[in-house]
């Protein structure tokens, strides 16, 4: 029975070595196959252009490609070809093949007007290649040292893009080895975020949003460092493909310095209203770290409402508890059941960075107690707020301070308390915000830089 058990696993063991052996050659054979069909596009700029009859017509000055629409690879549209002293336009549809160095017709008929540049087309070389790009699975800018393309079907695409140093020693070797693909170090094309609205004389309306779901992906603190390490044109145009709230977290987790840079370059709407979007806390120390003129020229650009929040909150001192504070805050009444509760704390998901604890307050808006997640978590849903306080009274007084306690008492308390978070009260003890461990940090170890928990956290 052994033996037989034994005989059978061997087999069952050998069928999947076969099966992986059959699956592993059947790869490497389409990896071959692939990279014997990828073209340079390094090597296929300054190419000959030959008709029907393999006569040179002309000379390769780019690619033309559509980059923002639905397909995974861009397909190639058409060619701008040197013809004389023109630059003329072919289609994709009169391309026969493309080789590697060149490129052969279909046809003898050739439109030789002069080119003009169309709403929607990139220049492959001229707008991507050795510019930068948002590699977005290895969250990483990167420079395009070449661009692959490949034959898919009845039409070229382009499938993937070469960062490596070698290929730009290649570049600049003998025209025979420019046109050499060494896909070595091929990132998939579908894993990046071109930028390219900046890099020619081209209209404005070249939007390239191929990897918009993919930077959507990404954390707060992955798009941060992707703006830190991008050109100012670029994380500009990286900005406007976010969604403001999307763009307003990852502001909030980037260096002040870089921020501070970012928003003077951005358009003064758009920057108001990404500081709009940000958290009160946040806001406030952005446009702390701007000039007096270019703060006003942010705040007058926002809602009344929100601009006097913030200048309100701009008029506490920055080494006081109520300049480091943030003035969302959850709060709940004692007669509200712990469920109720949590559907309050449900609604602010978005905020959840911000939040540790609920306010409990009395019919007058005075703080009864606040409330850690945690201590609400392990409750029943149908406890009411009222027992759940009465019961952490035993443990003392919830500690708050004063919007003008000083940081360095305020860090004092936190550790003495040891929570995460103190509330800011009035002289009435009604709630004004909350200051967080990490914006405390931030203020005393300016040296540090932002010492950002959620970012160490992620």
């Amino acid at each position: 029975m052994f033996t037989l058990a034994t005989n059978t696993l061997l087999m069952s063991t050998s069928a999947r070595l076969r099966g992986r052996r059959v699956q592993l050659e059947r790869r490497a054979t389409a990896s071959k196959a692939v990279r014997a069909s990828l073209v340079s596009l390094a090597g296929l700029i300054g190419g000959p252009v030959t008709n029907q009859a393999g006569e040179e017509v002309g000379r390769v000055v780019d690619v033309v490609a559509r980059l923002y629409g639905a397909e995974p690879y861009p397909p190639v549209t058409g060619l701008v070809v040197r013809v004389g002293r023109r630059h003329a336009f072919l289609p994709a549809d009169t391309v026969e093949k493309v080789h590697s160095g060149r490129v052969a017709l279909r046809t003898a008929r050739l439109d030789l007007r002069e080119y003009e540049r169309r709403p929607g087309e990139v220049l492959l070389a001229r707008d991507v290649l050795d510019h930068q790009l948002v590699d977005v699975d290895g969250v990483q800018v990167t420079r395009a040292a070449d661009l692959y393309l490949a034959p898919l079907a009845d039409r070229v695409v382009l499938v993937g893009v070469d960062v490596s140093l070698p290929t730009l020693l290649r570049r600049l070797g003998p025209r025979r080895w420019q046109s050499r693909p060494t896909p070595e170090r091929v990132l998939d094309w579908q894993a990046m975020a071109p930028f390219a609205e900046h890099a020619t004389d081209g209209p404005a309306q070249v939007q390239l949003r191929a990897s918009r779901g993919a930077l959507h992906r990404l954390r707060p603190a992955d798009l941060a460092d992707l703006l830190e390490d991008l050109g100012r044109a670029e994380r500009q145009q990286l900005l406007h493909m976010l969604e403001p709230a999307a763009a307003a977290d990852a502001l909030e987790e980037m260096e002040p310095a870089e921020l501070e840079n970012l928003l003077r370059e951005a358009e003064p709407e758009h920057a108001a209203r990404l500081v709009e979007e940000m958290e009160p806390d946040e806001a406030v120390d952005a446009l702390r770290d701007l000039h007096e003129d270019e703060r006003e020229r942010l705040l007058v650009r926002m809602p009344a409402a929100e601009a006097g929040h913030l200048r309100r909150l701009l008029a506490y001192p920055e080494d006081t508890a109520g300049g480091a504070m943030t003035t969302l805050l959850v709060t709940a009444r004692r007669e509200q059941s712990v469920a109720e509760v949590r559907a309050v704390l449900a609604a602010q998901a978005e905020h959840r960075t911000e939040i540790d604890a609920i306010a409990v307050l009395d019919d007058d808006g005075r703080l009864v107690a606040d409330v850690a997640l945690f201590d609400l978590a392990v409750a029943e849903d149908a406890t009411k707020v009222a027992d759940l306080t009465g019961w952490l009274a035993q443990f003392g007084p919830s500690a708050t301070v004063h919007p003008d306690t000083r940081l360095t008492e305020a860090a004092e308390q936190l550790v003495a308390a040891r929570v995460s978070s103190l509330l800011v009260v009035d002289d009435e003890d009604r709630p004004l915000g909350r200051i967080l461990a990490d914006d405390v940090l931030d203020t005393l170890l300016p040296e540090s830089g932002r010492l950002h928990f959620r970012r160490f956290l992620q």
